[in-house]
């Protein structure tokens, strides 16, 4: 039976941390899906189509990710989407003490409504370990240069929204 793993997010825009853990993912699952959150009480930057189109933008510019990936939007509790795609296992990324707590709480909270449901927790490669989309959006919004901590593609996507 193959492993299929879900990696979900909000990806405000996915940004080379989330690439990274993506790709470390690679190497555990024989599949991947990628579940685009809709997270309208974040207020996302992008819309959701928007986030979706670079999500695909950035693993077509991967040479690192050799498994089959699908890229979803939802809307729905992670643990539900998760019972849809007959997935038992949730990846998170921790790049500092900081996110482990509420991911933990997260992780619980999963757990309670989807008993098969296991979620484990890949750090990123140290020069990833600051990247966000929080980060990303901030220096955005002040005009700065996002090159570095975005894929190329998804920079020029965004150059082409008008946004840099």
């Amino acid at each position: 039976m193959a492993k299929i793993a879900i990696y979900p997010g909000t990806f405000d825009p996915i940004t080379n941390g989330h690439l990274d853990i993506i790709e470390r993912a690679c190497k555990l699952f024989d599949g991947l899906i990628i579940a685009v959150a809709k997270s309208s009480g974040k207020n996302p930057l992008f819309s959701l189509e928007e986030r979706v189109k670079m999500v695909h933008l950035a693993l077509m510019e991967s040479q690192n990710i050799a498994l089959k990936i699908d890229v979803y939007p939802f809307e729905n509790l992670i643990a539900e989407f998760a019972k849809e795609k007959n997935a038992k296992i949730l990846v998170r990324g921790l790049r500092a003490v900081s996110d482990f707590e509420y991911e933990l709480q997260m992780g619980y909270a999963n757990a309670s409504l989807n008993k098969e449901l296991e979620t484990i927790y890949l750090m990123p490669s140290l020069q990833n370990a600051f990247i966000s989309s929080t980060v990303v959006r901030s220096i955005l919004a002040h005009k700065g240069e996002i090159a570095h901590l975005v894929p190329k593609s998804v920079k020029e996507y965004v150059i082409s929204l008008g946004l840099e």
